[in-house]
């Protein structure tokens, strides 16, 4: 099985999106295969300077959105700005589709956080000119570049925001400026008091948007570091964002499902056999019964349904034809698993099929099928214990 590619953002020093595209250069992106992407999105106005710097002694990759003269956004001038033109470049531009989606959902962020700031809706925002192709190439860049790493799954530390004034388009403002405040609802952040804007507007947006989640470093092989460098050189401490690039610490396969749950208090229980069986038959990966007490002291039972989408909307019609809720909850959950094989184990009283659990390359379970040996048991007229014990003992090559 082939193992997770995740990356790692460590923004000891907060996060930017000039910062994200040096560290991924840093880490090996091809800067020219960047542009070439880039280029479908037919924007011109801008180029892209890549330069060696190091900050507080240590070296580190800067990558700036350089402006022309001219119009920004080809074909739109000073309108170039706005959501509805942003994405209509963004839709009729040569990436592909999961890049667009990807872009556009980062930059919908911002926007929003922008209106919801500054009282307006975010079709009424506008960027200033630069700033709007900041964003984009900022934006879709990040995506492109994960993309070219073949990274899946990014994770990211807690964000530090720093702290003071910063000058914006609409003054001085706190830092966290309010859009980047606003972006960062239920992210973990903090400030070690250094007085500069550290994490900017544009990287909240693109980290919140990507990351799958904000811990502590997971467990994984590191392969390639990128250090991608901040605009000021701050004394003491390097302004730096690092990129670990690795492999996952673990080899499980990983899929999503929903589960459907009901609470059923009213039911007679002769029913539920017969309720199981049709929802094993119409898909359900596992159902099962729990015992519990609802209101006024009444016992009832919570039944639970393990359910790939594609099947969620049929077995969620046989509850309601088979039983006597009258609603239903659903929810999606991530799954780890070991990879699963059968396989014929030659025993002395025949053959039985096993069911093997590997992780990666090795083998970590091996469960006898019951029914086979529940069957042998019965013809050999022996303990099914006996049957059971045997075939575990039989060596998996």
């Amino acid at each position: 099985m082939m193992k997770m590619r995740i990356g790692y953002f460590d923004c000891f020093s907060g996060i930017s999106g000039d910062m994200i595209l040096g560290a991924m250069v840093d880490a090996g992106l091809p800067l020219n295969q960047l542009k070439k992407e880039l280029s479908k999105l037919n924007l011109k106005g801008y180029k892209l300077r890549e330069e060696k710097v190091k900050r507080a002694g240590i070296r580190a990759t800067k990558v700036n959105v350089v402006a022309k003269k001219g119009p920004g956004v080809k074909g739109q001038g000073a309108e170039g700005k706005r959501w509805k033109d942003i994405e209509r470049i963004v839709r009729s531009s040569a990436l592909s589709s999961e890049i667009k989606e990807k872009g556009l959902r980062i930059m919908r962020r911002l926007f929003e956080a922008e209106g919801k700031v500054h009282g307006e809706s975010p079709e009424k925002i506008h960027l200033h000119e630069l700033g709007a192709i900041d964003c984009i190439i900022d934006a879709f860049g990040a995506i492109i570049g994960l993309k070219i790493l073949g990274i899946e799954e990014i994770y990211s530390s807690p964000l530090n925001l720093g702290s003071g004034l910063v000058e914006t388009q609409h003054g001085t403002l706190p830092v966290p400026a309010p859009a980047t405040a606003e972006i960062l609802k239920g992210i973990p952040v903090y400030s070690t008091g250094i007085p500069f804007e550290l994490t900017t507007p544009t990287g909240a947006a693109i980290i919140a948007s990507i990351s799958d989640g904000f811990t502590p470093s997971p467990p994984f092989r590191i392969k390639e570091i990128g250090h991608g460098a901040g605009s000021k050189d701050i004394k003491g401490q390097p302004n730096i964002l690092r990129l670990f690039i690795g492999e996952g610490g673990h080899d499980y396969d990983k899929d999503e499902v929903v589960v459907i749950e009901t609470n059923i208090d009213d039911m007679n229980p002769q029913i539920y056999e017969y309720l199981i069986e049709r929802l094993f038959e119409n898909g359900a990966l596992d159902v099962y019964i729990t015992p519990i007490i609802m209101k006024k002291g009444r016992p009832a039972h919570l039944l639970t349904i393990l359910s790939e989408k594609r099947m969620m909307d049929s077995l969620i019609n046989i509850l309601f034809e088979e039983t006597t809720t009258f609603g239903v909850r659903f929810y999606n959950v991530s799954r780890y698993k070991l990879s699963k094989e059968m396989k014929k184990v030659k025993t002395r009283y025949g053959d039985v099929k096993v069911k093997i659990g590997r992780r990666g390359d090795y083998i970590i379970s091996v469960t006898p099928e019951y029914e086979e040996c529940k069957a042998v048991a019965g013809k050999k007229r022996l303990p099914l214990k006996d049957i059971l014990d045997e075939v575990k003992r039989k060596q998996i090559e």
